[in-house]
């Protein structure tokens, strides 16, 4: 038997999750952004000449790669709070199309 599709509860967690998500995605265009300034922070103090070697040293900072680590949970969190709510919008849809079915149904028996 299927399970009942609440569309409240699928609105609450819309409701609930929104922001979080708007606050991951914030965080994780943050750590993108940011990235190039690090990056620019560290060539700079490395004491290299060659733009080459100063960027090879930036990549390989425990600095920078700390913050690419960063950025990886923070695309992590952003996406898991975008297929939640892209979950809830599933739900509610599908929850409209049964009874929108259901009507029907109800019509041709009358």
């Amino acid at each position: 038997m299927a399970k009942a599709i609440d569309p409240q509860a699928a609105l609450e967690t819309l409701w609930k999750i929104a922001p979080q998500y708007a606050e991951a995605k914030g965080n994780r265009v943050y750590l993108e952004e940011f990235r190039k300034s690090l990056k620019a922070q560290l060539m700079k103090a490395c004491g290299e000449n060659s733009v080459a070697a100063q960027e090879r040293e930036a990549y390989s900072d425990e600095t920078y790669v700390q913050h690419i680590r960063g950025l990886q949970a923070a695309v992590q969190m952003e996406e898991t709070l975008r297929w939640r709510l892209v979950a809830s919008q599933a739900a509610i849809e599908i929850w409209r199309s049964q009874e929108a079915s259901n009507r029907n149904m109800d019509r041709s028996a009358a």
